[in-house]
């Protein structure tokens, strides 16, 4: 049996090199690593330019001005403030004698700054700008509520009534001075507003003026843009709760027309979209794509029509990228090295941000597949203003983003570029059997759907729950109250489970679908960066009490561990790809026990699948389980073994799973986040089969810790560590750089067990929350390919 086993070993290696070629060579869609890789080149460029006063300089008189784009670009490429050369530059910018008199210059300084975030110490110079930035606005007649080149109050130099050029970069400073913490006055946002909205053609786009009816589509994204902006800024303070106190959320909503220039300006780069090209102006190219950034990342679009604009545009900035200098060149006039490579870092960096949660569109539809109903956005800034929020709170990323999707054209793989599905509605609907299966299918692959029923929403109650029963009809899962012992109501905040009421279905290692059945997301719609003046006392308190229920739902959601976009996030969510692999190869079994024994049940074909996509190995991803008295056992070189709670295994049992190890098997098994209960039956269980071996820790010299087998250098690996303690308290978890702690029984010269007492099961399928002992997804990948690759090695 043993040789059976070896030439089952043998057959896998000497198919490695045959299929690896071919895995190395396919054509692959751009990576995260590549765009890393190409913005190191770019930053490398642009360091390198630096002239000896902290400045860059790009013909003609726009030192200041090219400066402060050059800044902002490296801030947003994680160049930090107090790099040498980059506190060189914000000497620069400092120092009182290179003053800006023109809007771009103005803007773009208060944005580098604004990046910069060094201490709060440029509030003041900030402050200064923003007020030449206002009193420069156009005031009247043509353009009103907009910006041209110079910065004379009240738009007195304005050349031609102003200029959506201009204008744009002014509503960008603005943004982030207020962001920052500077005040810009309500009726500056509110001539900006009429601005865009009187700017807009009759196509939908926007032209370079008002009297240019040429649409384009570098000012139709910065029209795109600056509508979604303003529309943040601007809040109604007056009747926003009722005379008994309550919120006011629900009443019939008006049409909005911020709403509908919004749609007309979506769809008219839709019609339009281009990225080899600025659409209708084919000129001053880079400065189109870092406004298709804006449009696309600010507007919650992650696709214009089918066109995935992040994907695409780096997969063009990439390829295009000056192999040698690292630097771009675009096609305007003044689109030189400097100005090009800092636009597309813009592009690059910024797109790049994290998506957090997906907010699902989804309701009745027309004989096109068109929305009927927009029952799905009773609160339009509701996922917008939580993001926001969370991107300024402590231990979590400082630029997060959100998306739409809609329910019927998304993929699995599109639902798994977030980590939390958002679903909001008042009234009842029927999910189809399509949209339940994407839905299942998603968080069996580690996401956490997030519901909310709103305004009252009986009929949507009734509707969720029968989905529910649906998407599980054999009573696999049910939809049950968290009670006060639940990890969310202290992943972040200490909630009160009395009157925070949340409902949960719990699958394997988590709870994967919460659902509310009270109305936060009005409330969030409601926050902003500054209280409004107006705003009573005890809407506010309202507010922050549901910014922290949102707050506490992600943190549980995600254990703050967030994919940058196009990061692998395959695993578990592209089925074809999983089973394509041919059957006969490596194949690896999993135990069935009483302990839980598929609490992460897609983690053993997460494994085997990062073995063929990161590895090019030949491992087939078809799953078979079995019990560990059935023979069939012996036809596998490889048995996999996790669970949560406490098991025992009968005599038989034990005997045929020894005689399986002695003959040659190898078993891998983990305690899925480090469930106490599953650790000590484990531990019992191997002293019942090897009395005389007992586990021992593997050392750090020994080679399953390094890449000498063609895998990973492990001896460095995060893992999260959470703080046990009284459930009255807020759970901390934090994470270390540790030595990966993994055991092992030697028998007969070889390692024949390998067990791991902290979690990689649920890290492997994306699961693991706060509350979760373990590896972080990617060092709990390299620890099981590493334990795979030693199997063999063996």
């Amino acid at each position: 049996m043993r040789c059976g086993i070896a030439r089952h070993f043998l057959i896998v290696i000497c198919s490695l090199a045959i299929l690896a070629s071919s895995h190395r060579h396919a054509q692959a869609e751009i990576t995260a690593h590549q765009v890393h890789e190409s913005i190191d080149n770019g930053v490398k460029f642009l360091l390198r330019k630096q002239k000896s006063d902290g400045s860059w300089a790009s013909g003609g008189s726009w030192d200041i001005g090219v400066t402060s784009l050059t800044a902002l670009a490296l801030f947003n490429a994680k160049v930090p403030a107090d790099h040498p050369q980059m506190a060189l530059t914000l000497r620069y910018l400092r120092n009182s004698s290179n003053e800006p008199n023109r809007t771009y210059e103005v803007a773009l300084m208060i944005m580098a700054l604004a990046a910069a975030k060094d201490g709060g110490r440029d509030g003041g110079r900030i402050a200064k700008l923003v007020e030449k930035l206002e009193d420069s606005q156009i005031r009247r007649g043509e353009g009103r509520g907009g910006w041209s080149y110079g910065t004379a109050p009240g738009g007195r130099l304005n050349i031609q009534g102003g200029d959506n050029s201009n204008s744009q970069y002014a509503v960008l400073a603005l943004r982030d001075a207020q962001e920052y913490g500077v005040e810009v006055s309500t009726a500056t946002w509110e001539r900006i507003r009429a601005h865009w909205l009187g700017a807009q053609n009759v196509d939908g786009g926007w032209g370079y003026s008002l009297t240019s009816k040429s649409s384009t589509g570098s000012m139709t994204v910065a029209g795109i843009a600056s509508m979604v902006i303003v529309h943040s800024m601007l809040s109604d303070d007056a009747n926003e709760i009722d005379e008994d106190g309550h919120p006011i959320c629900c009443g019939t909503p008006e049409e909005d027309p911020y709403l509908k220039a919004l749609e007309r300006g979506v769809e008219w780069m839709t019609r339009n979209f281009a990225v080899g090209m600025n659409p209708k102006a084919h000129t001053w190219q880079l400065y189109y794509l870092y406004g298709l950034e804006r449009a696309g990342r600010l507007s919650a679009r992650r696709f214009f029509g089918q066109h995935d604009w992040y994907r695409e545009g780096a997969e063009y900035l990439v390829a295009r990228q000056h192999q040698f200098a690292g630097s771009w060149k675009g096609s305007g006039h003044m689109e030189d090295e400097i100005i090009s490579t800092s636009f597309a870092l813009l592009f690059l960096s910024k797109g790049l941000a994290p998506v957090l949660v997906n907010k699902l569109k989804y309701g009745p539809r027309d004989n096109n597949g068109r929305l009927t109903e927009q029952d799905w956005d009773n609160h339009h800034n509701d996922v917008n203003n939580l993001t926001k929020h969370i991107s300024g709170l402590e231990k979590w990323p400082k630029l997060l983003t959100w998306q739409q999707v809609d329910s019927r054209a998304a993929t699995v793989t599109d639902l798994h570029q977030a980590p939390v599905v958002f679903i909001s509605g008042r009234y009842g609907y029927d999910f189809t059997e399509a949209e339940r299966g994407k839905l299942k299918e998603y968080v069996s692959g580690g996401g956490t759907i997030f519901v909310e029923s709103c305004c009252d929403g009986e009929d949507f109650d009734r509707s969720f729950r029968e989905m529910i029963r649906k998407m599980y009809p054999d009573g696999e899962a049910e939809l049950v109250r968290l009670g006060p012992d639940h990890e969310v109501y202290r992943s972040e905040y200490r909630l009160d489970s009395e009157t925070v009421e949340l409902w949960g279905v719990e699958l394997g290692c988590r709870t994967v679908i919460i659902y509310a059945p009270d109305d936060w997301s009005c409330l969030w719609d409601k926050w902003r960066l500054r209280i409004p003046e107006k705003r009573a006392a005890a809407l506010t308190s309202m507010v922050l009490r549901a910014m922290k229920v949102g707050v506490n739902v992600i943190a549980y959601a995600t254990g703050r561990e967030l994919m940058e976009k196009l990061d692998d996030n395959r695993l578990a969510a592209d089925e074809g790809a999983q089973v394509k692999v041919s059957r006969g190869l490596l194949q690896v079994a999993k135990i069935r026990h009483a302990g839980s024994w598929n609490t992460a049940p897609t983690a053993l074909r997460n494994m085997l699948f990062a073995l063929n996509d990161k590895l090019g190995m030949v491992a087939s991803t078809t799953e078979r389980d079995l019990v560990a008295v059935d023979d069939n056992i012996f036809k596998y070189p490889i048995l996999y073994m996790h669970g949560r709670h406490r098991f025992e295994f009968s005599r038989q049992e034990q005997e045929n799973l020894r005689k399986y190890l002695d003959q040659g098997g190898f078993l891998f098994a983990d305690a899925c986040c480090g469930a106490p209960q599953f650790d000590k039956s484990f531990r019992e269980l191997m002293e019942q089969i090897y009395p005389d071996a007992p586990l021992k820790r593997l050392p750090m010299d020994h080679e399953i810790f390094t890449s000498q087998l063609g895998g990973f250098d492990i001896r460095k690996v995060q893992r999260r560590a959470p703080e046990s303690g009284s459930t009255k308290v807020t759970l901390k978890s934090n994470v270390f750089e540790v030595e990966p702690l993994l055991e092992g029984i030697e028998i007969d010269g070889r390692i024949a067990v390998i067990y791991s007492k902290f979690d990689i099961s649920c890290a492997l399928e994306r699961q693991s929350s706060v509350a979760c002992a373990g590896y972080v997804h990617e060092d709990a990948v390299k620890i099981a390919l590493n334990v795979v690759l030693y199997s063999i090695a063996q």
